[in-house]
């Protein structure tokens, strides 16, 4: 349709992105989401006022056994970050990093969101929410893979798994 070799390039990229380039994004978020939670997992397993801070917010919304669930979340958040850093496991983190951010969703954060709104008004809350943008990530990582620059992806290649 266009006559001129680089502008045919650069519609192209414009309007599809240029896969050569789509490892950068994933290492990107796969990283910056693993270390958030890696830091945010050690905060609650090793630092007091954290700790604390973490057993009372299970205390307040009734989960059973808080003592027991506050451990496992921020050793789920710790070692599930660590892995997805690396890109180890990384289906399997973003999983249970998944079903975290989903329960920290329905048991914490849906009741932040003030009530009587338009529905609109609700969604533009809703997906105002840190977690909610986690999840969405998660997905994404899942479905495309955690990218060239991870362990999981030596490990396919090692098991001659191709895609």
């Amino acid at each position: 349709m266009l006559n001129h070799p680089f502008v045919n390039q650069l519609a192209s990229v414009i309007l599809q992105g240029d896969k050569k380039w789509e490892w950068a994004p994933i290492l990107l978020a796969r990283v910056s989401l693993g270390l958030f939670f890696a830091i945010s997992g050690w905060n609650k397993l090793f630092v007091e006022k954290n700790k604390a801070a973490l057993l009372e917010v299970m205390h307040e919304i009734g989960i059973p056994f808080p003592e027991f669930f506050a451990v496992f979340l921020a050793s789920v958040e710790f070692f599930g970050g660590s892995l997805l850093t690396l890109g180890l496991l990384s289906t399997f983190c973003g999983i249970a990093l998944t079903i975290a951010m989903i329960v920290a969703i329905a048991t914490v954060e849906v009741h932040t969101i003030p009530a009587g709104l338009s529905f609109l008004n609700w969604l533009d809350y809703f997906l105002y929410l840190p977690q909610v943008l986690y999840v969405i990530l998660f997905l994404w990582l899942m479905f495309t893979g955690p990218g060239p620059i991870s362990i999981d992806h030596l490990i396919a290649q090692k098991l001659r798994l191709s895609r």
